[in-house]
């Protein structure tokens, strides 16, 4: 087992969570130390694709740790250097711009933010109806700046959503060791 500490921050695209949770699986296999963290949207949301609940009850069995999933739990992050990697998966378009306009006002900006301050390595699992339009360039913005990691993306169904990116969670892990080596996986883009 790995001994670097993976945080893992699960935002409100709430049809690849269970990707996102696979991937998650993955991870704890390899890193001793994983912490989950929820956006405020997938830690009280109960939607067609499951409980928020059910979502936070299998972030701990997973990762053993409890889920955190406000603004002061995560914000030591930085000050006391908790982690030495964060993951976003999924990394919603939100999310995304958020990160590429410097806003910190959800408990995921937070924990970028708070990480992003040791100059350590953030992943991102895009998955986003808007990554080929309106969100495009934040996504641009964010592979352009040091510390920012993508999880290999392409189109999830380009004839009924052209504009929609998803991330392959199966190369999530791969990406984690990649990044914390300083590397961007290769390809990045997807067929």
């Amino acid at each position: 087992m790995r001994k670097e500490r993976v945080g893992f921050a699960v935002c409100g695209s709430f049809c690849t969570h269970a990707k996102a949770l696979k991937a998650l699986e993955a991870l704890t296999e390899r890193y001793e130390t994983v912490i989950p963290i929820a956006s405020e949207i997938s830690a009280f949301t109960d939607t067609r694709f499951g409980a928020s609940e059910d979502l936070l009850e299998r972030l701990e069995d997973l990762t053993g740790n409890e889920v955190l999933y406000d603004i002061p739990s995560v914000e030591p992050f930085g000050p006391k250097g908790l982690l030495d990697i964060l993951v976003i998966a999924p990394a919603t378009g939100n999310t995304i711009a958020k990160l590429a306009a410097g806003i910190t006002d959800t408990v995921v900006t937070m924990a970028a933010k708070a990480h992003l301050r040791n100059g350590r390595p953030v992943v991102l699992a895009v998955s986003s109806n808007d990554g080929l339009s309106a969100g495009a360039r934040n996504i641009g913005d964010l592979l352009a700046r040091r510390h920012y990691y993508f999880v290999p993306f392409g189109q999830d169904n380009a004839q009924e959503k052209p504009s929609s990116l998803v991330a392959d969670f199966s190369r999530l892990p791969d990406t984690v060791d990649a990044a914390l080596r300083g590397e961007q996986i290769q390809p990045l883009l997807l067929r």
